[in-house]
This record gives C-alpha cells, sequence and structure tokens, in this order.
C-alpha cells in the first residue's frame, strides 16, 4: 500500500491518519481530495513525505497532496522536487484554482536527451488568485506540463510551473476571504460630503487561513491594495514601509503591537491614525474577538501612535451606510411605504411618495431617509422629493424620451456621499447619469467598455468608489462592476466608470443584485439551462464565505442592507417577501413591487 496519498490531521491533541492505495499503472487518474473537516474547524494537513522507489504517476500525486498541507512553507512538497527545481519553485506565484483536483496523465518518456517523463495536468479552470492574493474569475480548459527525472536512485520532479494548482474544496479549505481596507480617492467630491474623505474602501483578498494569519494580513495590507482597485484608493502607509516584527498576536487584552520599517518613522499623528486605522479594520474579522487597541511602533521600539476601537469608530467604513430604520417599496396603489424589522402593516411615508397621487414605479432612499428618488410608473420621469409631510413634489428632475420595460429610467441608487446616480435605458441614446446632491443638473458619466451594451440597472456602493451595473448586451443581462474614477487632471472627465469586470460569468442570465456589505452583493440569477438561484458573491466575483440562500421563488427585484444583520427584501413570486437572519422567508403583502433599503 503506497502512503502517497496519506494526510495527517493534527487537531486538540489528536492525530489523525487516512490512507489510499495507488495502482502503478492505468489511464488518467484524477487526485483526491485531502479528508478534511469544516472550512472553519480547527483541523491542520500535512503531506507525507515521498517514499523509496516511488513511480512517476505516483510521485506527482504525492506532490499534489502535499501542496494542499497547511506548512507555512510547504517543506515536504519540496521533498519531491529535485534540488535545481526546489531552488526555483514560488509556490506563491499564483494559485490555479480548478473545478476538481487535477487529472494525472503520464505522457511517457520526453526524448532520448532528456530522460525521465512529461507529465499532464488538467481540468476546468475556474480562477486564478496572482502574488498580490486578488481572486480572479476565468473558467476555461486547463493543462499544465511538469517533468519527472531521476535524481541519483529516486524519482523526482525537476521542472514544474511556478504557483500552485488546486480542486475548489482544498482551496475553500486552505484559504478565506480577507478584507483589506485603503482610503477612497474621491476629489472634490470629498470635500462637499458630509461624511469628508476618511472613506475607508474594502479591497477582497484571499489568504491561507491557517498560516500566521495575523502577520499574513498586516503584510497583505501593506503591500498595497490589488491591481483592480488600485486607482481609487489611496493608503496612508509610506511607500515601501515593512513589517519589522517577525510575528503579530494579539495579546491577552486584544491589543495588536506592530513594528514598522523605518520609512513610516516620520509620519504625523494625523496620517498615523489613519495607518492605524487601516490595521484595525483589515484584521477584526480574524478572530472572535474584536481587536480593542493598535499600537505602531518604529524599529527602534519608540511608539509612533495607537488607536483604540472607540476613537477607530470615526473611520469605521460602515458610517457611510447610514442607520436604516427601514425597508421601503411601492404598494399595489402605486405609493410608497415603510416597513421596519418587525412590523407587520407598511406605512405609508409622509410627503408627496406617500400620496394617492404619487404613481410611482421604483423608488431609492437616501442614506439619512430624509429624501427619496422616484421614478413614474412609465419610467419616463425623475423625481425628488423630502420625506416629510407638506412638501410638493414639484417637476420632474430628468425626463426620459421612452418608457415602459425596454425603455425609460432605471431603479435610481443614492451613494454614500449624498450623489444620486440613474441610467436612461432609451434605446436611442442610453447614458448613466448622476445628481449632485440629488438636486443638481444631471451629469452625463462615460462608461468604457460597454462595447455596445446597455446599462438596465445599477447599485452605487456607500463609499461611491463602485458601481455594480446590469448590462443588457446580446439578448443576455449580465453582472458587471466598475471603478468610480475621479479626474486627477482637467483633461479628464470630472467622473468616468472604468475597469469593469464580469463578476458572474457562469450565469446565463441576471434578474436582480444589491449591495450586501463592504464588499458583498446579493444576486439572483440562472446558469444555462437551470433554474434561478439566490447567492451571495465578492466583488472580486468569488463565493467568499457566504453560505447558498434558499429561494422564494421567482424573484424579479431584491434588496439587502450593507448591515449583515439587516433582513433581505424581495420581490418574488408570492409578493413582496423578506427573510430575516436564521428565519424562512416570509410574505408582507402579496401585491407591491420595487423593494429597496436606503442606498
Amino acid at each position: 500500500m503506497s502512503r502517497r496519498a496519506c494526510a495527517t490531521l493534527a487537531a486538540s491533541g489528536l492525530l489523525l491518519a487516512g490512507c489510499a492505495s495507488m495502482p502503478d499503472s492505468g489511464d488518467v487518474r484524477q487526485v483526491g481530495s485531502t479528508p478534511r473537516a469544516d472550512a472553519d474547524s480547527p483541523v491542520r494537513v500535512y503531506g507525507v513525505r515521498p517514499g523509496n522507489d516511488e513511480q512517476p504517476r505516483e510521485l506527482v500525486l504525492g506532490f499534489l497532496e502535499a501542496t494542499t498541507s497547511d506548512e507555512a512553507r510547504f517543506e515536504t512538497a519540496r521533498e519531491y522536487l529535485t534540488k535545481r527545481a526546489r531552488d526555483e519553485w514560488n509556490p506563491l506565484a499564483e494559485t490555479t484554482v480548478l473545478a476538481q483536483a487535477p487529472k494525472v496523465r503520464v505522457e511517457g518518456r520526453a526524448n532520448r536527451d532528456t530522460p525521465g517523463y512529461d507529465i499532464v495536468l488538467s481540468g476546468q479552470q475556474l480562477a486564478t488568485v496572482d502574488a498580490n492574493h486578488a481572486y480572479e474569475p476565468d473558467e476555461k480548459p486547463y493543462e499544465e506540463r511538469l517533468h519527472v527525472a531521476k535524481s541519483g536512485s529516486q524519482w523526482r520532479i525537476d521542472s514544474l510551473p511556478a504557483g500552485l494548482v488546486l480542486g475548489e474544496s482544498d482551496f475553500q479549505r486552505i484559504y478565506r476571504s480577507v478584507n483589506k481596507y485603503y482610503f477612497a480617492e474621491l476629489g472634490p467630491d470629498g470635500d462637499k460630503s458630509a461624511v469628508g474623505k476618511d472613506v475607508l474602501v474594502a479591497d477582497p483578498v484571499y489568504l491561507r487561513r491557517w498560516v500566521d494569519p495575523v502577520t499574513s494580513t498586516v503584510r497583505a495590507l501593506l503591500g498595497g491594495p490589488t491591481n483592480w482597485l488600485e486607482p481609487v484608493v489611496r493608503t496612508s502607509f509610506p511607500s515601501g514601509t515593512q513589517l519589522d516584527s517577525k510575528h503579530l498576536r494579539l495579546d491577552d487584552s486584544n491589543e495588536l503591537r506592530i513594528g514598522l520599517s523605518q520609512d513610516a518613522a516620520a509620519v504625523d499623528q494625523l496620517r498615523c491614525h489613519e495607518m492605524a486605522a487601516q490595521v484595525l479594520f483589515t484584521v477584526q474579522d480574524l478572530s472572535t474577538s474584536k481587536v480593542s487597541k493598535v499600537v505602531l511602533e518604529s524599529a527602534a521600539g519608540a511608539e509612533l501612535c495607537s488607536l483604540t476601537r472607540d476613537q477607530a469608530e470615526g473611520y469605521a467604513p460602515d458610517r457611510i451606510n447610514g442607520k436604516a430604520d427601514n425597508q421601503y417599496f411601492i404598494d399595489q396603489e402605486r405609493r410608497m411605504v415603510q416597513l421596519d424589522d418587525t412590523g407587520e402593516e407598511p406605512e405609508h411615508v409622509p410627503g408627496p411618495f406617500g400620496e394617492p397621487t404619487a404613481g410611482l414605479g421604483s423608488i431609492a432612499v437616501a442614506r439619512d431617509e430624509r429624501t427619496a428618488a422616484g421614478v413614474s410608473q412609465n419610467g419616463r420621469d425623475l423625481y425628488v422629493a423630502d420625506l416629510k409631510p407638506g412638501v410638493e413634489r414639484g417637476g420632474p428632475r430628468l425626463h426620459s424620451a421612452t418608457g415602459g420595460r425596454q425603455g425609460g429610467l432605471t431603479v435610481p441608487s443614492w451613494d454614500g456621499l449624498g450623489d444620486l446616480w440613474v441610467a436612461d435605458r432609451s434605446p436611442g441614446k442610453p447614458r448613466l447619469l448622476r445628481l449632485a446632491s440629488g438636486v443638481g443638473e444631471p451629469e452625463e458619466v462615460n462608461v468604457t467598455g460597454l462595447d455596445g451594451g446597455r446599462i438596465v440597472s445599477l447599485r452605487v456602493a456607500a463609499d461611491s468608489t463602485r458601481i455594480a451595473l446590469l448590462i443588457e448586451r446580446d439578448g443576455h443581462t449580465s453582472l458587471w462592476l466598475g471603478r468610480l474614477e475621479r479626474a486627477k487632471t482637467s483633461a479628464e472627465p470630472p467622473l468616468s466608470v472604468k475597469g469593469l469586470r464580469s463578476l458572474a460569468p457562469q450565469l446565463d442570465e441576471v434578474d436582480a443584485v444589491s449591495w450586501a456589505g463592504g464588499s458583498r452583493l446579493v444576486v439572483a440569477g440562472t446558469e444555462s439551462g437551470g433554474v434561478q438561484e439566490l447567492r451571495y458573491m465578492e466583488t472580486d466575483g468569488s463565493p467568499g464565505n457566504s453560505p447558498t440562500l434558499p429561494g422564494p421563488g421567482k424573484v424579479e427585484q431584491i434588496a439587502a442592507s450593507e448591515d449583515e444583520n439587516r433582513p433581505l427584501i424581495a420581490k418574488a413570486s408570492d409578493g413582496i417577501v423578506r427573510l430575516p437572519p436564521d428565519a424562512n422567508w416570509k410574505t408582507v403583502v402579496k401585491k407591491g413591487t420595487a423593494p429597496v433599503y436606503p442606498g
């Protein structure tokens, strides 16, 4: 019996071993997944060293098993390589994620001049994770080669691609999604904003779950934002700043002390506090106990600054979300109504949108819940009004040349700066528009990369740096994420959407989307030939750490709060329905449409 498929699991003083028998001949083989418990359990997986007289196929299978271990430096996996290959192999250069563990095929001896075997790894690729830990969906067939040759009397791998190749289940066990935080580059918009310029933006990355998580997370933060987000954020850490501490740990009072290289020694107190805030919010979810205080120190051990959790609230990412008290939707009389989390009967809102003559088709509520925007039932006119008694609706702020289901205005969306966004779907002149403070003249915003597509729905992130778009192209609607870039010179457009990235390429049709956290969306969509699914998705296109969601029937519209403890609300086949945390869907009213949270 071969020990090549054995994986040793150690947890809470227990030692568990699992072995599988490997034949020495046969056709294409697939590497089995390592024995494991739940991804969040404290179980560790370690590889098994190569044995004597390993044959090429068995050697490669053992190597692939060893790369799924929780060793920090892949010591066991390196034992399967020749000395030169060990020196050249960089396992962290890139990680390729396959739907299943890679299949292994021996092609025979390469040639007489280079005795050995070419061995092919193949599978269906789902995504890659680059050296900066950024996840990128990239579905396509996968095939790579490595070479096995004699090293002394033993077979060893002497040539292989950089990086790792993992099946999805192993990837989810080994890695976890972590949000790094950087400050939004808001330009002049930050000056007129009620929340100012200190807006933190979540930048999700994938880091190894069990390998010194606090240290690796802070190192990733110091390494800067991912390439996609970098144009719209900044870091307060001076360029070149590195950790002076080898291993970081929270002490018994949940305080984190961090030694920084000399690059950070001359920062002023304001900038130092910004640096500490970036650290605190980045590492806060790595343990069940929240970080109580971050202390930044120089390489010489002198304290640069400290920031407590209470002091950090001035930088909290969720402070721009607002503190929504209610959910909102349009009732069967086309009036706007509101409902709190526990309420059974919706109430008409004060002001013109709650009156019998409102005639609304869709709505959006500002994050302070003092103002709302409404689109007329025919989709052609946009109105903005205060949510208080006695005010007039006034004339439309925007008019579309066409209406109906195929044209007119989309559901509006408010960002965290108080600006209102809407798209005009008129076939002759589709465009994305922003109304400053909800009352300014509509400004057209250029969208790079539409390639003939048309925006049919949009949701702007609270941090005002990202926008989720449903784009219709060639008869299908897909989900994309764009960056909201502010001009750095007078020669550039003041505001534009760039960097469109596809978030759910596996979905043939996307019906609805809503922000559900700083880096999380909730999506209703259908795979080709399948039924509609409701799922959470990270802004990098990964499934993240979120559970799947039960469906309430066919979902036409959905709304979530950035506060992940608030219920989902949707327009489904049974009317307006709501899903509280740890509960089942419940019908609110049989007839209604356009459910929203503020935003």
